[in-house]
């Protein structure tokens, strides 16, 4: 009797022991710096929306590894600083274990000394090339770069047989490094570039530039940017009579661009996640399935779904993924673990990462788009 009631008690201390112990662990914290006010913001609501969705999905499953997932969020408002400022309070403040973010490639790019200082995973949702490469031991990407963005534009301009373009590009991060890509690859591909103009990127007009682009023997436009001012430069194409066919970059791969440009996006051509012509895809299309039910549970919540909140739909699964492998959220080990994803099929193409590579796409995962009656439809 007093052996079966030692025994009793024995387990019940055991148990609250561990139940203590696994309170004490705590949340897994996933800390991010997101652009969801300013110019940027239809890049990052979608981001931030996705992220606490998922983040919803995950605990009502029981959590990673029995513990539940805190989301913790700083809007940058698409200040380099502020992000600075807010990743510093993420890794010494609120003692994040992985940062998913930011939105913009200035952003991003202000950040990396920092995480990599601190040693802490990040996995970054903006596009330039330079946040990868070279490769940095803390730092990853799912956003398609800008390198991969020009290929594929030239690659469209090539079976189209148009050689001389003109490139306009506005003043923030994205921007430059697209136009140095631009510039680096286009003898690759046989274009010759007849104009390099520029504009701020808070400007509201852009005719000024684009009259000079008029004058020149263009055959293609391409404008590289991101924000509400692609949409005014596509708008002041159509105003000036200028009938060139234009390029834009995966920055404005969203509905909102369409809005904003109005019909002047008519015809408009530019590389994009899969996502947003997902009901095209063939059946047999491995992204296909996934693509659709994340589509469903975004419109469901929050209306039109966008490239940019599948970049946050990628970046949070594969850091999910990545602390189930590591069993937990020893910094090293998950960074391991991210850095050794292998077939994840997520939004922006199937990832495939290597300690050479910290994005793990290749061109395959861009497909060209067109603008077609106010909605996207894949070109052939």
């Amino acid at each position: 009797m007093l052996k079966s009631q030692f025994l009793r008690t024995l387990l019940a201390a055991a148990l609250f022991v561990s139940a203590n112990l696994v309170n004490a662990a705590g949340p897994i914290k996933i800390g991010t710096f997101l652009t969801t006010t300013g110019p940027a913001s239809f890049l990052g609501d979608p981001e931030l929306k996705t992220l606490q969705m998922i983040v919803e999905d995950i605990n009502a499953k029981g959590g990673l590894n029995g513990r539940n997932v805190e989301l913790i969020h700083y809007d940058t408002g698409g200040n380099a600083r502020e992000a600075l400022n807010f990743v510093k309070r993420l890794i010494r403040k609120d003692n994040v274990d992985l940062i998913v973010g930011g939105t913009t490639s200035g952003d991003t790019l202000a950040v990396i000394p920092e995480v990599e200082k601190e040693s802490i995973p990040l996995i970054s949702l903006a596009g330039a090339v330079e946040i990868i490469e070279p490769a940095r031991k803390w730092v990853f990407k799912v956003a398609h770069t800008d390198r991969m963005a020009a290929a594929k534009i030239f690659e469209d301009l090539r079976k189209r047989h148009l050689t001389q373009v003109a490139l306009i590009t506005g003043d923030g991060g994205f921007d430059k490094s697209g136009r140095a890509q631009i510039l680096k690859l286009a003898p690759e591909y046989g274009i010759t570039l007849v104009a390099d103009e520029s504009y701020g990127n808070k400007d509201t007009d852009m005719t000024t530039p684009l009259t000079k682009i008029r004058a020149t023997s263009a055959q293609a436009i391409i404008n590289f940017g991101f924000g509400q001012a692609p949409a005014i430069v596509t708008k002041n194409i159509k105003q000036l009579g200028i009938g060139l066919p234009v390029y834009q970059s995966h920055g404005v791969a969203s509905q909102t661009f369409i809005d904003l440009a109005g019909d002047a996006a008519e015809g408009v051509r530019l590389p994009a996640a899969a996502l947003v012509v997902a009901g095209q895809l063939a059946d047999t299309d491995p992204q296909k399935p996934i693509l659709l039910a994340y589509k469903k549970a975004y419109e469901s919540k929050h209306g039109p779904v966008s490239t940019f909140g599948g970049h946050a739909y990628d970046g949070i699964l594969i850091a999910a993924e990545a602390i189930k492998r590591a069993g937990g959220t020893d910094k090293v080990k998950v960074r391991d673990e991210i850095e050794k994803t292998q077939g994840f099929i997520g939004t922006a193409g199937v990832f495939n990462m290597t300690p050479e590579d910290h994005m793990g796409l290749n061109l395959d995962a861009f497909k060209m788009v067109e603008i077609h009656n106010g909605a996207w439809k894949i070109v052939e």
